[in-house]
């Protein structure tokens, strides 16, 4: 097996919390795969646990890749449940349908067709950190291991289980239209039925999976997709109530309302909260440093406690369990309820849990944004860093923040300048080779104003490439 794991390109990607790469030699191939697969069965081997559910989504390389995963578990002595192309919240599911303590999904999430991965769950509605993934790399340098005995391999089939858990005990007030988006991703397997389960009127775009990604990859912040999914919720012929987007492996959502206008999922997380505070009052609500002021307000002001923590899902979903909080979100769309369901993000179940509340009201989706909290903001804007210098860059950043703005400057990931009648944030992405940059304020003048700051401070990095993406003020 010829994997060099010193090299630089191979250890990038072991991220924060989840495995990311490019399927090329010096990255992500067979051999690669097997050896991280066997590691990881030698993680929970160490842990005491000796079976894991494998599923895998709809790329081009994710099937061949899961039979290498699978190959390295058993090898590792792990027990092995396939479940077929499927969505990560669905195999977190399987792992509490099944009894089974782990999980490995062949995934990269959001990032492009020519990426996969992993995100490895030890533990029910638990996923690797940061501590794990270092000690996942320290095992992958030991080579391949055996453990004196093969692990066994089984096939299941989750599917209506799992449609049936995120559809129980929800019937649509008043009857709704849904245009669904699943951009040709493994999520078109279960959202389309999900939703006429409820009682949805819906109208599907992509939602046939198809690994050659046609149109454009599922990824619900990519304005391009935003604007297929516009036409199709204000057709004529359509006037949809809302419209939902699912992410590559259905673990985010994205949202759009009657109008085609976006709704942010931190505002989504406003209107879920609303909900859940009235049935829990005083309850906790997570949310990641990329959020409207808005919510934090609005979980106050309703007698609820919110708290900010680290953009990611493993991090979002570790303090949410920490804690012992009734609902989580990041501003990305993954949307996390400790209350009545099992604290894993479910784009799916969120997206259920919100047309409940939109059905609920007898008015418009819009109408219900436009009773939140006052805030511009802007899409998650992208600016390429590499991977060995990101961190350091954003560093760097905080310091000359902190120096001009002292307190004002939320660090706990990235920076996030307060000016009072607006903020900026800089932050490494832990996923991509990037900066995820956003602006809020109360006025678009003002907004750019804060962009603008953000501009001259970011153009003085030469690191930083100047050809900012998914921008709209550019």
């Amino acid at each position: 097996m010829s994997v060099d794991v010193q090299a630089p390109a191979f250890r990038a990607m072991f991220r924060e919390y989840d495995l990311r790469g490019r399927v090329t030699e010096e990255e992500l191939s067979d051999d690669s795969v097997r050896l991280i697969a066997n590691a990881f069965g030698r993680l929970l081997a160490a842990r005491g646990m000796a079976s894991a559910v494998v599923g895998y989504d709809n790329r081009p390389a994710s099937p061949g890749f899961k039979e290498q995963a699978v190959a390295g578990l058993t090898a590792a002595g792990i027990d092995v449940v396939d479940i077929g192309l499927t969505v990560s919240p669905a195999l977190y599911f399987s792992q509490h349908h099944l009894g089974v303590p782990a999980g490995l999904m062949i995934t990269a999430s959001h990032n492009p067709s020519e990426w996969c991965g992993m995100k490895l769950a030890h533990g029910l509605s638990r996923t690797l950190g940061p501590a794990e993934m270092r000690e996942l790399y320290a095992l992958v340098t030991e080579g391949e291991r055996g453990s004196g005995r093969a692990g066994a391999r089984s096939t299941a089939d989750t599917r209506d289980a799992y449609l049936d858990r995120v559809t129980a005990g929800t019937t649509l007030a008043r009857p709704l239209r849904v245009a669904v988006d699943c951009g040709n991703g493994a999520a078109g397997v279960f959202a389309y039925e999900a939703l006429q389960r409820i009682g949805c009127l819906t109208f599907q775009l992509y939602c046939d999976p198809d690994d050659r990604y046609p149109h454009y990859f599922p990824n619900p912040s990519d304005l391009k997709a935003r604007r297929r999914l516009r036409e199709i919720v204000t057709h004529p012929y359509i006037r949809a109530d809302a419209g939902l987007a699912f992410d590559g492996d259905g673990d985010r959502i994205g949202v759009m309302d009657e109008h085609g206008a976006d709704v942010w999922s931190d505002r989504v997380l406003i209107l879920l909260a609303r909900r859940l505070l009235r049935e829990h009052p005083g309850a906790t609500v997570v949310y990641d440093v990329k959020c409207t002021r808005g919510l934090e307000e609005e979980v106050r002001d309703r007698g609820g406690r919110p708290v900010m923590w680290k953009t990611g899902h493993s991090h979002i979903k570790a303090k949410l369990h920490q804690l012992d909080a009734e609902l989580a979100g990041e501003r990305s769309g993954h949307i996390f309820y400790g209350a009545g369901f099992y604290g894993f993000d479910d784009a799916l179940y969120a997206g259920i849990r919100l047309l409940e509340v939109l059905a609920d009201h007898d008015g418009s989706l819009s109408g219900l944004v436009a009773t939140t909290p006052p805030y511009l903001t802007s899409p998650e804007i992208a600016a390429h860093c590499p991977d060995d210098v990101k961190y350091g860059v954003v560093d760097r950043l905080v310091a000359e923040f902190k120096a001009e703005y002292g307190d004002r400057v939320i660090d706990i990931n990235g920076a996030r300048v307060d000016f009072g009648d607006g903020w900026g944030l800089v932050r490494a992405s832990s996923n991509l080779p990037e900066l995820v940059i956003i602006f809020e304020a109360k006025t678009e003048q003002r907004l750019r104003e804060i962009r603008a700051l953000f501009r001259a401070r970011l153009d003085a990095c030469p690191e930083i490439d100047p050809a900012w993406r998914n921008d709209p003020y550019a």
